[in-house]
């Protein structure tokens, strides 16, 4: 087995030959992904089987199990979103301003790529494809490294993707997989500064905290999505339970679900045995706030300090009643992460307020937490969601896989 070192190296050495692939290039390679994904879809949900079968014996908890699993219709949703890739314009060479300086000079900033990527990431094995892909367009050279319940889906899929972009012209080493799924092998990746020029961390929060602590390689850090739901006075209450169900029940295992839902005294009567129903039928645990439970006919459980923190990409959420916004955003500013955050209201200055106060990568009125996604921003497929605020912010698409070069043109002019 080639070690990550090796690894690392052998993508710098196609670096500049990827970098320079024309548009049309890149999408005959994407293309061929897509086929073969297709083609060989029975053989990628076998191999997905196996990472099932071993995640659920070793008591992988169902939302987790979700994330992993790969059907048909997935694999035929992984080859469509490389189309989406293939459709979105190149941005290597877009021009992003250019001018005449007063010495007669002429000065363009065009955009290129950032080179060799190397993302680590958990479960997920549709992140092989997405991020390798996303990378390609954007003119770099991708190192994955994913965890070791997607290894079988991994490696195939990579094996895959390899095959296809080398029938297509392009060098097999522009997409490159770590199949060592151990700590050290991820420690080495992040201490690659030689090789690779951005690491990209896209998983649950110790993965994250660990990349960032760690990594001698610059670090974009997409975040974790503790995300919350505010029901203002005076909101539409159906709205309300409908924005609610999809946002925590339509995929609790995503980044983009909700995991706290935050109550306005005035409607917490009201609202909450609504709230009650509605998740216990769906399967949903509540954790409530003292005020909550006095209000609750049914026994449920009483949240605790962690429960505000933590993000559970599962059936359980955390309810609060808080007396006004003002309280309900200090909550958001003291536990939010920085991802989705979401109010509903009839006022519309109360929603104005909510989007400007409210720090985050993404920040909705009336409408659910789960639109935070590169697909649905019109972005194609996404590497992750940046929740920090240097270099991209929320769904990284192509633009975001790509940095700035000045290029200056003269006939001799000299600086005095």
């Amino acid at each position: 087995m080639q070690t990550v070192k090796e690894i690392a190296q052998r993508a710098k050495a196609v670096q500049s030959t990827v970098a320079l692939l024309s548009e049309k290039q890149k999408n005959r390679a994407l293309q061929s992904i897509a086929d073969t994904l297709r083609s060989h879809k029975s053989k990628i949900t076998q191999a997905n089987a196996e990472d099932i079968r071993a995640g659920q014996k070793a008591g992988l908890r169902a939302s987790l199990l979700d994330r992993l699993l790969l059907t048909d219709e997935r694999v035929e949703a992984m080859a469509c979103a490389v189309e989406d890739v293939i459709r979105l314009p190149d941005p290597v060479g877009r021009v992003l301003s250019g001018e005449t300086m007063k010495d007669g000079m002429k000065l363009l900033n065009i955009r290129v790529p950032l080179g060799v990527c190397g993302i680590i990431y958990e479960a997920r094995p549709n992140v092989t494809v997405d991020a390798a892909s996303l990378c390609l367009k954007a003119g770099n050279v991708s190192v994955l490294k994913g965890g070791k319940e997607a290894i079988r889906s991994n490696t195939l899929c990579m094996d895959l993707m390899r095959s296809a972009i080398e029938k297509a012209g392009v060098p097999a080493d522009a997409m490159q997989l770590i199949k060592d799924t151990s700590r050290d092998a991820a420690v080495a990746l992040m201490h690659c500064k030689d090789d690779l020029d951005v690491l990209i961390p896209r998983g649950g929060a110790g993965l994250i905290a660990s990349v960032v602590e760690n990594a001698k390689v610059p670090v974009i850090e997409t975040g974790t999505g503790n995300n919350h739901l505010y029901v203002d006075a005076g909101a539409d209450l159906e709205l309300a339970e409908s924005i609610l169900i999809n946002a925590k029940t339509q995929r609790p295992s995503v980044c983009n679900a909700v995991e706290t839902l935050l109550i306005h005294a005035s409607e917490a009567e009201t609202f909450l045995p609504v709230v009650q129903a509605a998740m216990e039928s769906r399967g949903v645990t509540l954790r409530v706030c003292e005020k909550c439970a006095a209000m609750l006919t049914k026994a449920v459980e009483q949240a605790t300090e962690s429960d505000w923190e933590t993000e559970y990409i599962d059936l359980i959420l955390a309810v609060r009643i808080v007396k006004d916004m003002t309280e309900a955003l200090h909550h958001i500013r003291r536990y939010g992460s920085g991802h989705s955050e979401a109010i509903v209201t009839n006022d519309y200055t109360r929603a104005a307020r909510f989007q400007q106060e409210v720090d985050a990568a993404a920040v909705y009125v009336n409408c659910s937490t789960r639109f935070t996604d590169g697909g649905e921003f019109g972005l194609g497929a996404e590497i992750g969601i940046s929740t920090q605020k240097l270099h991209v912010r929320g769904p990284m698409g192509l633009s975001a896989l790509t940095s700035n070069k000045y290029l200056i043109s003269g006939n001799g002019q000299i600086r005095k």
